[in-house]
């Protein structure tokens, strides 16, 4: 458990943990390339290194070289059985990004993972990659984990995405790196890119085709090629820095080198609209993305509507937003999230529950939340149940409570952003 009191003034200068999705993908493509790559920034926190450990279970040799990874690839057909069952930890995006990976090699797997993992749907996954010829089952049939996938040859073919889901698109897309034809993805693929800008980066034949993802699978043995990169900071890390300095009275923090991907940056966009005063300077790019510092001034907020395209954006940030409108003037709707309900936890049940005890006026909806703003935040017993993002969003609501708030659970943020906490405090202390 974790004691905080809102602090007088918050300043100083934050680098952010490397990205998480961007993390997992640098050690998982380059595991698969023709060639040895180094990977700077990698974020060293419990999901990213439930890829590593399963990477390595395939046969993948991964060092560390001081703050550096070297990657050792092993090409598109050189991954190795495993002797044992993956185990993918809280990490979805291991597990359904291997799965995709695994349906189209030529041996059997499985993949696992904690508790909360094996309670998230799989279905999303498994239905679309047995479309494409993937033999993978599971509980429930295939909608829960473990997930037994006997590798084939996989045809590729056309699908239309129903929901936007980086996971789900990114499974699809390792899926046919392997097949005997092109993939064909339309339907809601306006979700993370991280996936198609760093297969193009390696040589892979991927553009955007009538509007629709089209991906040829590499026919010269030479693909994918390596990929050395330094990771950005994680936007879904900073926006909890962002939202503290908006909503304190006495405050300026900045964060430095973030990505600032277009399909990750809707949390500024949102605190923009709700009146933040938000400076974005020393724009540049670091591998294949868009990256920057970004300083956030105490702002008197507004509340505003965060719905359609905006939510796959900034989906992750949802539970920090809250704690944004409950302290903006005027009302806050959010909608169109039901995907909050199937994260670590049932984060739409939670954020209402926890605020709440908090002193928010918040009420649920199907695929949202409904906040009223307006009042003030008083400290109180909350608990984390074990979701990262929720404990973040809480210490951030803390620094603007009333009293004390004491967080239960709060070495949560071990999956994300191991340093949060020491962070936190060199704010306050700065």
């Amino acid at each position: 458990m974790l004691r905080l009191t809102a602090p007088k003034r918050l300043r100083g200068s934050i680098t952010v943990p490397g990205d998480k999705s961007i993390s997992h993908r640098a050690v998982l493509f380059n595991a698969i390339a023709e060639g040895n790559a180094r990977i700077s920034g990698f974020l060293d926190a419990a999901d990213p290194r439930s890829t590593l450990a399963c990477l390595r279970a395939l046969g993948v040799r991964i060092e560390h070289e001081g703050e550096t990874l070297r990657v050792y690839g092993r090409g598109l057909r050189g991954l190795c059985e495993p002797a044992d069952v993956l185990d993918c930890g809280n990490s979805g995006t291991t597990l359904r990004l291997l799965a995709g990976l695994l349906s189209g090699q030529r041996f059997f797997s499985v993949l696992t993972g904690d508790d909360s993992l094996r309670s998230r749907p799989q279905r999303r996954i498994v239905e679309p990659l047995r479309a494409l010829g993937a033999q993978i089952d599971g509980r429930e049939d295939g909608d829960r984990a473990p997930l037994a996938i006997r590798g084939s040859q996989l045809h590729g073919g056309s699908y239309d995405l129903p929901i936007a889901s980086a996971q789900i698109k990114s499974a699809l897309l390792l899926s046919c790196l392997t097949a005997d034809g092109p993939l064909s993805l339309g339907g809601r693929i306006d979700s993370r890119d991280h996936t198609e800008r760093m297969l193009q980066a390696m040589g892979i034949d991927l553009a955007l085709e009538a509007g629709r993802l089209v991906l040829y699978p590499p026919a010269h043995p030479v693909f994918p090629y390596p990929v050395s990169l330094t990771v950005p900071g994680d936007p879904s890390s900073a926006a909890f820095w962002w939202v503290a300095a908006a909503i304190h009275p006495d405050a300026e923090v900045t964060t430095t080198d973030v990505c600032l991907n277009p399909t990750r940056t809707g949390t500024l966009d949102v605190l923009q609209a709700m009146g933040a005063q938000i400076e974005i300077h020393n724009r540049r790019n670091e591998g294949n993305e868009p990256v920057g510092d970004v300083t956030v001034r105490s702002s008197g907020l507004r509340g505003t509507r965060i719905d359609g395209a905006l939510i796959p954006r900034l989906i992750d940030e949802i539970p920090v937003l809250a704690v944004a409108a409950a302290t903006a003037y005027g009302e806050t709707v959010i909608a169109d999230a039901g995907e909050l309900r199937v994260k670590e936890t049932d984060r739409i049940a939670v954020v209402v529950e926890q605020l709440g005890a908090m002193g928010a006026t918040i009420e649920p909806t199907a695929d949202g939340m409904i906040i009223a703003g307006g009042g003030e935040l008083r400290g109180a017993d909350v608990d984390s149940l074990g979701d990262h993002r929720l404990a973040m969003a809480l210490g951030i609501a803390a620094l603007v409570a009333e009293g004390e708030t004491a967080i239960h659970n709060a070495q949560a943020v071990e999956v994300s952003y191991p340093a949060f906490w020491e962070h936190l405090h060199s704010l306050v202390e700065a």
